[in-house]
């Protein structure tokens, strides 16, 4: 079992910068694909940015590609997800989550996720 709590959301002013990390416990991510989703009122919760821990390997959805960047910490088994440039838009809850790095369907489906954490608010007015 994977355990994932995020912190670090927030309300910020358009344009500014976000840190959300996601502390693992239970297990190391070593073999996990380990991924961002967000998640906003009345909508489909939505694929952001993922790392195939063990390689590193990062994918991003075009809506924040170039804004946020995603990376870990092997020593803290931690994910973060730096969001600069803020826009409303991107006010959602946001989820860390993680599968099996031996899972090969796609990714950007949340479905496919075993282990989720609470979430965390991210707000920006504009």
């Amino acid at each position: 079992q994977v355990q994932l709590v995020e912190s670090g959301g927030g309300l910020v002013q358009a344009g500014a910068s976000l840190r959300l990390s996601c502390a693992a416990s239970g297990r190391t991510l070593s073999t996990y694909t380990v991924g961002w989703f967000r998640q906003a009122p009345g909508k489909e919760r939505e694929f952001v940015a993922r790392i195939r821990w063990s390689i590193g390997l990062t994918v991003y959805a075009d809506s924040v590609k170039g804004r946020f960047s995603i990376s870990r910490d092997n020593a803290k088994n931690t994910l973060y997800l730096q969001m600069n440039s803020l826009k409303p838009e991107d006010t959602a809850v946001y989820y860390c989550a993680a599968k099996s790095a031996a899972d090969y369907r796609p990714g950007s489906n949340p479905s496919y996720y075993n282990y989720w954490g609470q979430g965390t608010q991210v707000t920006v007015s504009s």
